[in-house]
């Protein structure tokens, strides 16, 4: 009886691990906007995802669940075509929904002006890290 119940919970790490959903390479390019803002965008429609949020009476991480939500999303929003997405609400069930916007150049801006932002941050010399060895 120990046995099974050791597979089961075994078993249950396991998929806690798991990725079900892998992001397309068209999806790569399509970004979140966490921030809510789609300014300048034009709206492309509307994308409505779900993912299984439980497996039996187990239930899934919820940071693993929105991040398949997000990647289902990306890889959907190709299609309409949209480059940008900002969710509505919340994931709630395994369910969350989507508005999709074509921001063309825009979005490519911001994602290349994000690692500059960074860099100049760093180069402030208010930290210094050293490898460990």
């Amino acid at each position: 009886m120990r046995t099974v119940t050791l597979a089961i919970t075994a078993a249950l790490v396991l998929l806690n691990g798991c990725t079900w959903v892998k992001l397309d390479a068209a999806g790569a390019d399509v970004r979140v906007a966490y921030d809510g803002r789609a300014d300048g965008c034009d709206k492309a429609g509307e994308i409505s995802v779900s993912v299984k949020d439980r497996v039996g009476f187990y239930e899934r991480n919820d940071l693993k669940v929105k991040d398949e939500l997000e990647t289902l999303a990306r890889n959907q929003a190709v299609s309409l075509p949209a480059d940008t997405l900002v969710a509505r609400a919340a994931p709630h069930n395994g369910e969350q929904v989507f508005d999709a916007y074509r921001c063309g150049r825009r979005a490519a801006a911001t994602r290349d002006a994000a690692p500059a932002r960074n860099d100049a941050r760093n180069n402030k010399a208010e930290a210094q890290t050293f490898p460990v060895r």
